[in-house]
């Protein structure tokens, strides 16, 4: 071994010093790259294999499309997807063009609730009503008081026969002429069988209820509570001040329409049921103010022998004149009973609806099919006829309104 000098100078005991050396990272750039790397490819694979998505994380955009068969065709569906399996027992339900479904609207004039069904009248609100199977006619019913229209049978005139006259329910009008008076209509009837059905059985015979022209078969509640003696009325849905956020429903008559659009709208409403003495408003607090689009409404209805009832929401409204004018049975109501559900504000506006007549000869209360209404209403009539004042049907009241 080869020594050098200064080794052989060096003092013994004593080391070298040594050269300083550099740290030394234990991987290198390419190491650590490598494991960034196999961190990231770790990470993915757990998404996409916990990840709920079929698409494995792909972009996608959703977009909703609408066909005409879709209720005939299932979808296919992921086994991972559940919200996929949820949307396609739902799509069927969504998809179906005849499905009805009742909503409940308030009137903002009034605060009345009204029950309308949506749904299988939106087809004919766009021209699609003649599709569907007409109503059929129902038991009892002249067929010479009948005329075809597009949408079905509709009223009509036959010589002397009006069907206000026929349809009226029968009363003692010559005690009627002698006495004071007080009329009832019930309203918004048609849809709900279960009020429909309380109105018919619970409530006097000379009660008068209106129809609206929706629900699933209302000529069959309207059949039924002429059966129980009750004439009917039928309610023609009319534009309220704050539509279309209050809507009563399809087919409403419409002052942006023009008279031959209405007047065909109206055909489709009288066509939903028979046997009616006369047409009411369903609403309609703007329409029945509005003489160009009122007065065809009325002329129409004297032309196919009907009365016409206003249920006094509007104090606007131009039907007294128009109905004037036309020479046909008119009533105008006085008091909105169930404004107030309650039984003691419902007790009150009787009670008011009995000085009227005493005061007028003459007193017309509306109110909708509510178990509380239907309720007072029923005990407030027992003993009506003990006070001195006869419960008549609407039409009797409109007569004797006429010749007074």
């Amino acid at each position: 071994m080869t020594e050098t000098a200064d080794d052989l100078s060096a003092p013994l005991g004593q080391d070298k010093p040594r050269r300083k050396r550099r740290l030394r990272l234990p991987f290198t750039a390419m190491q650590l790259l490598a494991v960034l790397l196999g961190l990231f490819l770790v990470t993915f694979a757990g998404f996409v294999i916990f990840n709920s998505d079929p698409l494995g994380g792909e972009p996608m955009t959703r977009i909703a499309i609408r066909e005409p068969n879709a209720t005939k065709e299932k979808p296919a569906t992921s086994g991972h997807d559940s919200e996929s399996k949820q949307e396609t027992k739902a799509a069927p339900k969504q998809a179906a063009a005849g499905e009805q479904k009742t909503i409940t609207m308030i009137d903002g004039s009034t605060g009345a609730r009204h029950d309308v069904v949506i749904g299988a009248g939106d087809a004919a609100d766009k021209g699609g009503a003649a599709a569907s199977a007409p109503p059929t006619v129902m038991a009892g019913i002249d067929p010479k008081l009948l005329e075809k229209s597009r949408y079905g049978m509709i009223p009509v005139v036959a010589g002397d026969l009006k069907p206000f006259n026929v349809y009226a329910a029968d009363a003692d009008r010559a005690k009627a002429a002698k006495m004071p008076v007080v009329a009832i209509v019930i309203g918004g009837l048609g849809v709900g069988a279960a009020k429909t059905t309380d109105a018919i059985m619970k409530l006097p015979a000379a009660v008068t209820l209106a129809f609206t022209p929706y629900g699933a078969d209302p000529g069959k509640l309207a059949e039924r509570a002429r059966t129980q003696r009750h004439e009917i009325f039928l309610q023609i849905p009319m534009e309220p001040y704050d539509f279309p956020d209050n809507d009563p429903g399809p087919q409403t008559l419409l002052t942006s329409l023009s008279p031959d659009q209405n007047m065909d709208r109206l055909y489709w409403h009288l066509s939903r049921m028979q046997g009616y003495a006369g047409l009411t408003n369903f609403m309609g607090a703007r329409f029945i103010a509005t003489e160009p689009a009122m007065q065809p409404i009325i002329r129409e209805a004297a032309k196919r022998g009907l009365g016409f009832f206003d249920d006094g929401s509007s104090p606007r409204s131009i039907a007294p004149q128009a109905a004037a004018n036309q020479a046909i049975p008119f009533g105008k109501g006085d008091i909105a009973i169930d404004v107030v559900p309650t039984p003691t504000e419902i007790d009150r506006a009787l009670n008011k609806l009995e000085s009227t007549a005493r005061e007028r000869g003459i007193a017309i209360g509306t109110a909708s099919a509510l178990p509380v209404s239907i309720e007072r209403i029923s005990a407030w009539t027992r003993t009506l006829g003990d006070r001195g004042i006869l419960l008549v049907p609407l039409t009797t009241a409109m007569l004797k309104s006429k010749s007074s």
